[in-house]
Parts: structure tokens; C-alpha cells; sequence
């Protein structure tokens, strides 16, 4: 009997490549597995009929072999080699539990698994050093690697032994169905080796608890919620495992005279009510320093100046932000009968002359609502 085309078997034109041709022969192999079949004799040819088309399209070499010659061409180079079609099976399907749980083959996710922990630290500055940046030391309790034993674990001039049970791949697999699902060995708990003789120093761990002092550089404009990222700062893994990373967290204190929000800065200064009724000049400050701004005839409280590029310089860019001051005109306490006579005077003439616009205009308004009760 004939063997029918592989590209029809899967049910795919003769371009198909990669995950076209693996989605088909999934679909194919699902709904003529024995296991899902048990009573279908047919279904049991069907399924090698699946695996083996797929097997050999999915082989440059022997889809070059049965392109040109057919399947004579696959049989006479002797690409039709002995694997079953459970193994063919199993190997595309390990690919469904890499996609659902984040990773192809188990035995890496076990090799990734003995990486250390990432560390966070929590690194408060003040406002000056998070604009400017600066180089701050920090002590770290951590894991780090014995140095007794390297971080083997095992006493000096000793080794550990592979596990028996999973023969050193830290993986143990178990057949459910057609399914072959991999599991942590539980006698070595993934690591592949058995420690017979401890060392004395780390008790077998290859790791012991330390305390490091880090140089870390924080770069101008950071702020609160920022991380910085050390790589291969936090925990040592076991088993000799690569170490993880330290995050530093940074928190930014609270400044006597500037709020920051972004990339710019804000204070408030008072100026008295002659400086605001005739015009001044005053002095701020701004992190480089003290600065001079004018302040016009009649400001009125909440005014806001605005001093270009004296914010925060964004990081990773050469904008900067501005400094923005709010004036606040402060009204004179405890005065004497000398300093009142002349208030009362001034504000005699004030009423007369009419020389404050936002009151006339807030009176007319509330005038105006009253009379049309």
C-alpha cells in the first residue's frame, strides 16, 4: 500500500514551515493519541501517520530528501530512523507546559532556579544630592559564597555526589497519559548533588551570612520611587549558583525651603506690604545659590516668578526644569500707635482714591447679588 503525502496527512500546503506545521500536527496528534483513542485501532496507525509527516517536514534535511525523491528519497538516505512516535509527541508538547509556566526545557528552569535572591535597600537623601547626584556607601547583610568550601557545600577536599534519584539533573520526570511531566527532585530538592560530608563552616549550605559595603553612584535627578540596579549584588545562589541583584531604592527627604514635583522646584518667600504695594527687589535661594528677582508695583499674594533652568536636570536628558517662587505678602503684627495712626491715614486715602481694583470689583459682584433677591 502506498504511503499517502506528508502535506496532506497535516493537512498543510507544501510552503508551511515552522509553528504552521507544529500547530497542525498538535491538533492532529491530540485527536488520534491512543490514550484519548483506546477502543480505535485506526486512531493508533493514524497518530504514527501524523507523527511520522511531521517528524520529516519538520527536518530541513529530510524535507529536502522527500521534496525532491518522495518518500523513496526519505527511505534511501535512511532518514526513517527509529524514533517513536511518543518521543516526537513528547517533544512538541513540552513546548505547550513552556509556554503555559514561562519556559521550554525543565532541567534549565532547574539550572535558573539556583540563581540568588534579589536584595532592595532603602536609601534615603536629601533634596541637594538627588538633584546634583552623588556616590553614597551602604552596608549590606547578605548571603555570599563560603569561602571554606567555595560554596560546594561540602567539607574541603570533598565533593558532592550526583543524587541517585534523578542520576544529578535535579529533575525527576513522571509519564500521566500521554503527558511526561518534569518535577524538582524531592532527595536533593533540584540542586542534582548529595552532600555526604558537610562543611563545618556553612553546615552544608555553601553560603554564609555577611555583611558588604557598596559604593553606590546615584545619578543627578533621581527621585522618590527610583531604583538603581547593582547586577550580581543580592544573595549568592546555591550550589554555586549566579548571584542575584540588588535594587536600591531611593527616597528623597523632605526640604526646608523647596517641594519638588518633576523636574521642577517651588518655594515660598514673604515680602512686606510696602515692598508689595511699591516694587522691590529680593533674594531667593536656589540650590546653586543665592539670586536677585524684581518685584513689581502692587504684586499680590500668590504671584509666582519664574527662574529658568534652576529646577532639576531630567535624568538621561539635558532638560532642566525651572525654580518657581511664590510670593506671599505678610501682614505686619503688633504695631504701635504711631505705625496705626499711619495705616488708618493710608487707608483713608486708599478708599478715596480707589486704588484696590480686586476689592471694588468683588463688592460689585456681591452687590449685585443681594439686589437680585
Amino acid at each position: 500500500m502506498s504511503k499517502r503525502d506528508y502535506y496532506d496527512i497535516l493537512g498543510v500546503d507544501r510552503s508551511a514551515q515552522g509553528d504552521k506545521l507544529k500547530k497542525a500536527y498538535r491538533k492532529l496528534a491530540m485527536k488520534y493519541h491512543p490514550d484519548r483513542n483506546p477502543d480505535d485501532s485506526s486512531a493508533s496507525e493514524k497518530f504514527k501517520e501524523v507523527t511520522e509527516a511531521y517528524e520529516i517536514l519538520s527536518d530541513s534535511s529530510k524535507r529536502s530528501a522527500y521534496d525532491q525523491f518522495g518518500h523513496q528519497g526519505v527511505e534511501a538516505s535512511g532518514f526513517n530512523s527509529g524514533r517513536s512516535a511518543t518521543d516526537a509527541f513528547n517533544d512538541v508538547f513540552g513546548d505547550i507546559f513552556g509556554d503555559i509556566f514561562g519556559g521550554g526545557d525543565p532541567f534549565s528552569r532547574s539550572r535558573r532556579s539556583n540563581r540568588g535572591s534579589d536584595l532592595e535597600f532603602s536609601l534615603r537623601i536629601d533634596l541637594e544630592n538627588a538633584v546634583k547626584g552623588t556616590t553614597e556607601k551602604i552596608r549590606i547583610p547578605t548571603l555570599q559564597s563560603c569561602e571554606s568550601c567555595s560554596g560546594s557545600g561540602a567539607e574541603s577536599g570533598t565533593q558532592p555526589s550526583p543524587c541517585p534519584s534523578c542520576q544529578g539533573a535535579g529533575q525527576v520526570r513522571m509519564q500521566q497519559g500521554f503527558f511526561s511531566i518534569s518535577q524538582t527532585c524531592r532527595q536533593c530538592r533540584g540542586s542534582g548533588k548529595i552532600i555526604t560530608n558537610p562543611c563545618r563552616k556553612c553546615r552544608g549550605n555553601g553560603r554564609v551570612e555577611k555583611t558588604k559595603t557598596l559604593s553606590v553612584k546615584i545619578p543627578a535627578g533621581v527621585d522618590s520611587g527610583d531604583r538603581i540596579r547593582l547586577s550580581g549584588e543580592g544573595e549568592a545562589g546555591p550550589s554555586r549558583g549566579p548571584s542575584g541583584d540588588l535594587y536600591v531604592q531611593i527616597n528623597v527627604l523632605s526640604h526646608e525651603v523647596f517641594e519638588r514635583d518633576g523636574q521642577h522646584l517651588y518655594c515660598e518667600a514673604p515680602i512686606s506690604f510696602v515692598d508689595a504695594a511699591l516694587g522691590s527687589e529680593i533674594e531667593i535661594p536656589t540650590l546653586d545659590g543665592k539670586v536677585k528677582i524684581k518685584i513689581p508695583e502692587g504684586t499680590q499674594t500668590g504671584k509666582l516668578f519664574r527662574l529658568k533652568g534652576k529646577g532639576v536636570k531630567k535624568i538621561r536628558s539635558s532638560a532642566v526644569g525651572d525654580l518657581l517662587c511664590r510670593v506671599t505678602v505678610e501682614t505686619p503684627q503688633k504695631l504701635d500707635s504711631k505705625q496705626k495712626a499711619l495705616l488708618k491715614e493710608l487707608g483713608s486715602s486708599l478708599k478715596q482714591k480707589k486704588n484696590s481694583p480686586l476689592s471694588s470689583a468683588w463688592f460689585g459682584k456681591v452687590k449685585s447679588f443681594f439686589d437680585s433677591k
